[in-house]
This record gives C-alpha cells, structure tokens and sequence, in this order.
C-alpha cells in the first residue's frame, strides 16, 4: 500500500491530482489531514466524517423486510466510490454477500487503488465480496439486467442539487423506475441527500416504493445529512 502523503496545515490546501475527463476536471486535494474530491471546482466531498455515509449502508441491510431467497447473503450495489467510506463499511460487515461499486471517473478508482485514498479502501479492494465497475450510475441502472437486495446512492449533493450535468436524472420519476427494476422483490433502495426534501420522498411513493422515511444525521453546518429510504414490493 502507498504511504499516506504527509500533512500539511489546515489552512492550505495542496493539489494531488488533477485530471480532466468525459465529465469535466476532478480534483484530489490534501487540507491538513483531510483528502477532499472537487468536481468542475465544486467541493464534493472530503475524509473528515464518514457518518453519514456509513448509515447509508447500515440503513439499508436494517430495512430489508427479510433474508433473501434460499437464505443467501443479499448483495448491495453502492452508486459512487467517493473518499470510499461507503465502500469500506459494507466489506467490514460479513452481511453482505456482494458488495458492487458503480463509479464514473476512472481517476477516483485510481485514487483508491493506487493513490491516497487507499488508506481508505484498501482492505476492501483486496476482498474477493467486493467489484468496481467503472459506468456511469445513471445508465448502469438503465441498461442493467442484473438485480440487488439494496441500492445504496450517493451521487452528487442528493436529488435537490446536483453539481453534474445528467446526474438530476437519476432522481427523476424515470431514474427511480430503473433503480426498481434493479432491486429484487423486498429490496431498498436508500438514497444520499446534503439535505432533507420533502419532495424526494413524495417521488419515491409516487414510483411505487413503500416504508419511506428519512434518516439524519447531524452536521457541524447546521443542515443535517439525510438518507432517504424506500422498500420494493414484490
């Protein structure tokens, strides 16, 4: 594993990598201990609190209404590698029996696998449970044929403000269709959100999921992290 870059001040930040893609320019930065993600100059998401991102996992294996068919382990499918908190709470926990990652830009999953971040993730990259595919959420969930006992979501800020042009679809009424056609009977879907909305759960009864209800988590800002959560009947 790479030896973790050395800190530097709180008050600088300093530029690990930089890449221009299919989707515009992302950013690794080092802020003191703090690994931050920048997309097209928007922050995403940093290494200092992983909570949120954890309860999306835990969230989703508490909702499942039931074991899976033949009592086999149920397999979640994450949309978005991120800083990889996610990513590394579903391989710790012998629950699951598969754990898919769905991540667009090919210079985070280098992060993960060679760079900073695999301070992170590196004991999950390593578990045989566990498969990085490099897609495009909204499309891989369009043009999928594979199911899931939980969709695990945290793309962009949630669905009332998206950084990234396109990612707004994964929230619309087609978007939440193809998420549940993704999800076995029973399944959860269990959606990220930087803040509450009201309207999100409306759209996920509206595409037919039950048992909605939110999540929060408090934040040293003041709007609390959500996740959003919705339960596929047969």
């Amino acid at each position: 594993m790479p030896a973790p870059p050395a800190p530097v001040p709180d008050f600088a930040a300093v530029t690990l990598d930089r890449r221009d893609g299919p989707y515009g320019e992302v950013v690794l930065r080092q802020r003191g201990e703090r690994l931050e993600i920048i997309a097209n100059g928007c922050f995403l998401m940093d290494t200092s609190d992983g909570r949120s991102e954890r309860l999306l996992i835990d969230a989703a294996l508490a909702a499942l209404p039931a074991p899976p068919a033949g009592n086999r382990l149920p397999s979640v499918l994450i949309g978005g590698l991120g800083v990889g908190f996610s990513l590394a709470h579903a391989a710790a926990d012998p629950r699951w029996g598969r754990v898919v990652v769905v991540e667009r830009e090919q210079a985070v999953i280098d992060w993960h696998h060679e760079g900073p971040l695999s301070r992170i993730s590196a004991a999950a990259l390593a578990d045989p449970r566990v498969e990085i595919v490099r897609a495009d959420l909204v499309e891989y969930v369009r043009t999928a044929t594979e199911r899931y006992d939980a969709l695990c979501l945290d793309i962009d800020n949630g669905p009332d403000w998206t950084v990234t042009e396109g990612n707004g679809n994964l929230y619309s009424a087609d978007g939440l269709a193809a998420c549940r056609a993704r999800l076995e009977p029973g399944g959860v879907l269990a959606v990220w959100s930087a803040r509450p909305s009201a309207a999100f759960g409306e759209a996920l009864r509206n595409a037919g999921f039950t048992g909605v209800r939110e999540e929060e988590i408090q934040v040293a800002r003041g709007v609390p992290d959500v996740v959003h959560l919705g339960v596929r009947t047969a």
